[in-house]
């Protein structure tokens, strides 16, 4: 079997599919494995280093799609610049497509693969359950994602994040205020932490209080009448779902007061296939202090901030929005690294003694599919079709060399 590894022709797109480390062990596993020529240069790898590791270099991106029984890739497919055409019309018939797929915007570029017969799978898509915590790609670029919006805010904020003792006097630390402590929530936590700042988080989930308390954040909670009714503000796969109008009028209230005392704020919620939701208002912002600081890691999804503008920073009453977009490719090395591993474990539970096993009742199989067999398996939101959810259970693909 041969895995091909394009370059990524994304704008401003940095990292690769495979690391060299990565291809070393699945040459030593015997699948042979192909990369286009500078693939991974801008994650820092050159082609030498893929060569050391066992593998070969393809001249450009038709060589590499015509050579790959398996084609792994960070972005969805796109028009390609120097290919002539678009990427999904690019791999052989019956190939094996796995990367970010994007399903709410890349409608064409999906169905061209089903029309190619790709069975494609969407890294995206991946359940959050135990059995696939290797291979949760989401997981791994909200690590990146929560690290460095951290970063951002300390450098774009005026001031120090840690408590000072100077000859000057006391330099008092600087509040930041979390929202939302999932994977990214909590890294931006963990980071804001260790560089010396006051931390609180606010998430509708009471199960993730311990984790916020563990990190030394104070954690902030929507006390919500009823019993059980916390936790029935967790959705499928662990996101916190959308509130009820009244719920919601609630949280902006209890947001509002510790916006207003943050220096930095940083929002993570999103709700997946569905635009992110609002929380913090432009009313909110012109409560905030001269000079502080939100960073919107939601901002690709629509922004939990009102003024955010992705991929921009903008200033309102005195505060510096940023909405930063694919911020795991400002760390590509480490971003990649982490991909390829997720990529690796996801090969292994489809590759079983040389052969392309598809268990359509396996869970992960069966959730991260996207098309299989020339049509699509999932909607623009990820959820599946009814014409998928009646095939047969389990089949097996033509046996390939190893």
């Amino acid at each position: 079997m041969r895995i091909g590894v394009p370059l990524e022709i994304a704008p401003g797109e940095t990292r690769v599919a495979l690391v060299p480390e990565v291809a070393a062990r699945l040459v030593k596993a015997g699948l042979e494995v192909v990369v286009e020529s500078h693939a991974g240069e801008r994650a820092g790898h050159a082609d030498a280093a893929y060569v050391a590791a066992g593998a070969a270099i393809a001249a450009g991106a038709r060589e590499l799609y015509a050579a790959a029984d398996f084609v792994l890739k960070v972005r969805e497919p796109l028009p390609h610049p120097t290919a002539g055409g678009h990427e999904a019309d690019l791999p052989r018939e019956g190939a094996v497509w796995i990367g970010f797929l994007a399903p709410a915007k890349s409608a064409e570029a999906i169905d061209k693969l089903a029309a190619r017969r790709v069975t494609a799978f969407a890294m995206e898509l991946i359940p959050r359950i135990t059995r696939a915590q290797a291979m949760d790609a989401l997981s791994s670029m909200s690590t990146v994602a929560g690290y460095k919006a951290a970063l951002l805010g300390a450098t774009a904020l005026g001031k120090f994040f840690p408590l000072l003792m100077t000859a000057a006097g006391t330099i008092a630390p600087a509040r930041v205020f979390v929202l939302g402590a999932g994977v990214a929530g909590l890294l931006a936590i963990a980071t804001a932490r260790r560089l010396g700042a006051v931390v609180e988080a606010f998430d509708v989930r009471p199960a993730v209080r311990e984790e916020v308390q563990s990190l030394g954040a104070a954690f902030v909670q929507l006390v919500l009448t009823g019993e059980g009714e916390g936790e029935s503000l967790v959705g499928a796969g662990g996101y916190a779902r959308e509130l009820s109008a009244d719920q919601e009028r609630r949280e902006r209230e209890l947001i509002h007061l510790h916006v207003k005392a943050a220096d930095v704020v940083i929002s993570t919620a999103m709700v997946p296939g569905r635009k992110a939701p609002v929380l913090v208002t432009e009313a909110m912002v012109k409560d905030m202090r001269t000079g502080s600081v939100i960073v919107d890691l939601a901002a690709e999804t629509g922004g939990n901030c009102e003024l955010t503008v992705p991929g921009e920073t903008v200033e309102r009453s005195g505060v510096q929005i940023l909405g930063p977009v694919n911020l795991a490719a400002s760390l590509p090395q480490h971003a990649s690294q982490m991909y390829a591993r997720n990529l690796m474990a996801l090969v292994n539970h489809l590759v079983k003694q040389g052969e392309l096993q598809l268990d359509f009742e396996d869970e992960i199989t069966r959730g991260a599919c996207v098309t299989h067999a020339g049509r699509r398996r999932v909607d623009a939101a990820g959820r599946m079709l009814p014409a998928a959810a009646s095939e047969p259970a389990a089949q097996s693909a033509p046996r390939v060399a190893v």
